[in-house]
């Protein structure tokens, strides 16, 4: 009895593979992936061919819930069907690369086969690769690009994308592989006028269904050396010079700044800052700066050159010149003084002295002083009597006759007034008319005049 039943066993396993199903299984789809986090099943196309009679066949697996088909399919014999297998993440799947997995086909009679199937499982930032094009300094746009990396569609997915030179923010729609561009994006030049050559990183911050990730890329700030120099000059008498050099590039820049000036200009000359360095080359002095910019950063030297002192010191020379020329020139000076005296009876009075001097041999001299309004004569004279007075012109007349050079005369009178005076008291001018060499000549002193407080009887 025993031997009959194993018998049966035995032929049971034998008899088995005959009954199974006879189907031929071709995989169309590739690159299938799973985003953790997200809902969205992994598609997997298939063509399956029945070599056998025909027959309803069923799939399932262990791996994760199965969507489509929900039910068994009908193939016929010698048919072939597409059959699009669905399969749901698990929310608790750890597995993370690609992940093979088991499915079953299953035929009414309960025989199956076993398949297997490959899927990539992937958090949200690695389905992208982000990317930019190099800049430089002068570079007034930006093209970059996101770039889907996986066989994945993602509709309304939010980008923001962030970087020391510009910020975006996109909504788009993606397909799969697609490479998403955004072209000449608008830079601003103050956002990284103090920026080093160099790489610098491009973020982006990707949002689809509540699930974000964050991705990172660098751009390549080419090295470009832009030194730019600026000069104004301006002002006559102090004339100004200022000169600006700015670092436009990204990279640190050593600046000279040289400026001539000769051995006469340089002491009227001031600096701001004072020069690094001084070499005088024979009249001409060289003042030089030399300084290390950074990119975005500017360096100014004013350069003043004070021609005030130089053009009074000349013009005060001259006058001198003018001065002693006509001077010496003259044949004959003369010079009024006047000064205050106390008189016996209260009155105002004033002592007028008239000096004369001949600088050259002149004849017949005479000298004329007019008396001011108001004010009466002392007759009492010091030095020389007048010739005569002309009451009705209030005119002294002095008659000196032949003087040689440096000879010098000096007469005085006195006047008086019973008005008091306050404040300035001007007398007129006193003239000579003389001869020289033939020729009648005429001079006039100086003003004299006395300032006083009121006096009276």
């Amino acid at each position: 009895m025993k031997k009959i039943y194993l018998l049966f066993i035995l032929a049971f396993f034998i008899i088995q593979p005959v009954f199974a199903i006879n189907i031929n299984v071709q995989k169309l789809s590739d690159q299938e992936v799973m985003i953790v986090g997200l809902n969205d099943p992994a598609t997997f196309r298939l063509n399956v061919t029945n070599n056998g009679p025909s027959d309803t066949f069923a799939f399932y697996t262990f791996f994760s819930p199965l969507l489509s088909p929900n039910e068994s399919i009908q193939i016929n014999s010698k048919e072939s069907k597409i059959v699009e297998l669905k399969i749901a993440p698990r929310s608790d799947l750890k597995l993370r690369g690609y992940v093979t997995f088991s499915y079953f086909i299953q035929g009414k009679d309960k025989s199956e086969i076993e398949q297997k199937l490959n899927v990539k499982i992937i958090e949200l930032g690695e389905a992208f690769k982000l990317g930019a094009d190099s800049i430089n300094p002068e570079s007034s746009s930006i093209n970059i690009f996101l770039n889907n990396e996986v066989n994945f569609e993602f509709k309304n997915l939010k980008v923001h994308f962030s970087s020391p030179f510009f910020e975006l923010d996109k909504i788009v729609n993606v397909s799969a592989y697609e490479k998403k561009n955004f072209n000449n994006i608008k830079l601003a030049k103050e956002d990284f006028s103090k920026l080093t050559a160099g790489f610098y990183t491009l973020g982006a911050d990707v949002e689809v269904r509540d699930i974000s990730a964050h991705i990172e890329e660098s751009i390549n700030f080419k090295e470009k050396n832009i030194l730019k120099e600026e000069r104004k000059d301006y002002g006559l008498i102090v004339s100004t010079t200022i000169i600006d050099k700015l670092n436009e590039g990204n990279t640190i820049q050593e600046s000279t700044i040289m400026v001539k000036k000769n051995i006469i200009s340089r002491v009227f000359t001031t600096f701001s800052p004072e020069p690094t360095l001084v070499e005088r080359n024979g009249f001409i002095v060289n003042y030089v700066w030399n300084k290390q910019i950074s990119p975005g950063e500017s360096f100014e030297v004013q350069v003043k050159t004070n021609w005030l002192i130089p053009f009074l010191v000349i013009f005060l020379i001259l006058v001198t010149i003018i001065l002693s020329k006509k001077y010496s020139e003259t044949d004959l000076v003369i010079r009024k003084r006047v000064g205050f005296i106390n008189a016996k009876g209260g009155e105002f009075a004033l002592k007028v002295m008239i000096n004369v001097e001949s600088r050259r041999f002149v004849e017949n001299v005479k000298i004329f002083d007019r008396l001011p309004p108001l004010v009466k004569i002392y007759e009492k004279f010091g030095g020389d009597l007048p010739k005569r007075f002309n009451k009705t012109k209030r005119v002294f007349e002095w008659e000196l006759g032949n003087l040689d050079g440096g000879e010098r005369r000096m007469f005085s009178y006195v006047i008086y007034s019973k008005v008091g005076v306050l404040g300035r008291f001007a007398l007129p001018a006193a003239y000579s008319m003389f001869e020289r060499e033939g020729k009648q000549k005429e001079v006039t002193s100086n003003k004299a005049f006395f300032l006083a407080d009121q006096k009276s009887d």
